[in-house]
């Protein structure tokens, strides 16, 4: 199944500011919830007033506290949208949470369709939740034309000053959100929304970021987990600039990959072996940075753009056509394809207009969930280290300055990286992709470590997560775990 645009950005927390933000990492030592949550009884006790509203589905309002801390005070909402079960009453098993947003119904098989209401929510600062500005449409321009592998002292100062810039928007743009925003009070909100649906128990089916916030709400209600599944897996130990080296090896592996797939086709512009691709994809992104590319409606690709298009690329191996194509019109001098590509992943839909707040709320949410990365010095060594040896050295810089607006964030949560803990007794399904650039494969493995009651499922293929891809195994074996509470034997692998 082609994976949708809404679907594959919201799975993308996890790529670097080149395409939708900044590396993510949510550390995971939360105090544990109270089973009694004091001062919190209004919001525990609510009514969803569900109402028609597009695509079929139905829509309500979840109204959260803005400041956990004071919860008498200032409130916000929060949009949540339904696809109602579509079999009989008494096959009901209550509601299945799905983030990314959505609800991705599309994506759900037609027998879990039948047993569950399938419920998507914007978390706050996203999309309807009172959605998180920092950038005006020229200036979100401006950022991503920006290059985020600078190799000059006056790039690497303007990049800077622009990471600078880009945090502070968020203060004077939205000042009510900007010191709300996070995973610790997202979790609270999604226990507050189970309540709310009628659920004794969280029923949970969380993508890339999606599986911090199922490993985070694991930690902090370990008696409400109820059928988890965690695709794409984030390992909660490592820091923002080890994420970051990760997913740096993870997408130098997928070009690989691509590279050596694309000499089996015959519309691949560098014949001969994965080499000669990586080669010429090298020399298109080292004569854009030297120059724009002229592209159609008298537009110009930039080589943050380019840069863009092949990171998108890599997270579905569906892509890997358009991007030969695209890589063909480039050698041709017509940026077009490239240009697309990119505007695909951001969400452009036309001159300074993007389609939703993703470039403003994840920087907000990655920049406030993670310890600070260093400033412009240790970026830039990162920057090098990286880049020794990888077949694209240009996104293994980019996935280190990609980072440049959290060394100059206001405000950070006082967690730390810590390997997950939960005394949950519910079975837990983590599935992982050994090919996957964004989360890396070895993650799956070590959040399985972390969590004793867990099972990992092992999806064998290329691309970002596995579940509603196109893997039949993949399918059977999830559905079977959501509908029935039990996981697949461990180590099992479908090919």
């Amino acid at each position: 199944m082609k994976v949708s645009r809404r679907h594959q950005r919201m799975i993308s927390l996890a790529i670097s500011l080149a395409v939708a933000g900044t590396a993510l990492v949510i550390p995971t030592n939360v105090v544990q919830a109270a089973d009694s949550p004091t001062g919190l009884e209004s919001f525990y006790g609510q009514v969803l007033d569900w109402s028609s509203c597009a695509n079929g589905l139905t829509c309500a309002w979840l109204t959260v506290p803005l400041d956990y801390a004071e919860p008498a005070g200032t409130t916000i909402r929060l949009r949540v949208s339904k696809a109602t079960m579509t079999g009989p009453e008494e096959g009901r098993q209550g509601s299945l949470v799905v983030n990314p947003g959505g609800p991705v119904a599309d994506g759900i098989a037609p027998n879990v369709a039948k047993a569950f209401d399938i419920v998507g929510f914007d978390p706050r600062g996203v999309g309807e939740s009172v959605p998180m500005v920092c950038l005006t449409g020229p200036q979100t321009t401006t950022w991503l034309q920006a290059d985020q592998s600078p190799d000059t002292p006056a790039e690497i100062r303007r990049l800077m000053r622009l990471s600078a810039g880009l945090a502070q928007g968020c203060l004077t743009k939205s000042p009510l959100m900007a010191k709300h925003v996070g995973s610790e009070n997202t979790i609270r909100d999604m226990d507050i929304l189970r309540q709310s649906l009628g659920d004794p128990k969280l029923n949970f089916l969380g993508f890339s970021y999606g599986t911090i916030l199922g490993t985070l709400y694991a930690e902090a209600f370990p008696d409400r987990v109820g059928r988890f599944v965690l695709d794409g897996a984030l390992d909660p130990s490592l820091d923002l600039m080890e994420i970051s080296k990760g997913q740096s090896a993870g997408f130098q592996l997928a070009m690989k990959r691509f590279a050596e797939n694309c000499t089996r086709h015959k519309d691949c512009l560098y014949q001969g072996d994965a080499a000669n691709v990586l080669t010429g994809i090298n020399r298109l992104l080292e004569q854009l940075d030297r120059s724009p590319m002229k592209a159609s409606k008298g537009r110009s690709l930039l080589q943050a753009e380019a840069v863009t298009a092949v990171f998108t690329s890599m997270y579905s191996e569906t892509m890997w056509p358009s991007l030969r194509y695209a890589l063909d019109e480039a050698a041709k001098g017509n940026g077009t394809g490239l240009l697309d590509l990119a505007d695909y992943a951001n969400d452009r839909t036309g001159p300074n207009f993007y389609d939703g707040n993703f470039t403003s709320a994840f920087i907000s949410i990655s920049c406030w969930d993670t310890p600070a990365p260093p400033g412009a010095a240790g970026l830039g060594l990162a920057a090098v280290n990286w880049s020794m040896g990888a077949g694209v050295p240009v996104m293994a810089k980019t996935m280190s300055w990609g980072n440049a607006p959290c060394s100059k964030w206001h405000g950070r949560t006082s967690r730390v990286p810590a390997p997950a803990s939960s005394t949950t007794t519910a079975p837990i399904l983590i599935v992982g992709t050994t090919y996957d650039p964004a989360t890396p494969y070895a993650w799956s493995v070590a959040l399985n470590r972390q969590l004793p009651t867990s099972t990992l499922l092992t999806y064998q293929g290329d691309g970002h997560t596995a579940y509603s891809r196109g893997s039949a195994c993949i399918s059977r074996l999830v559905d079977a775990y959501l509908l029935k509470g039990t996981p697949p034997a461990a180590r099992t692998v479908c090919r």
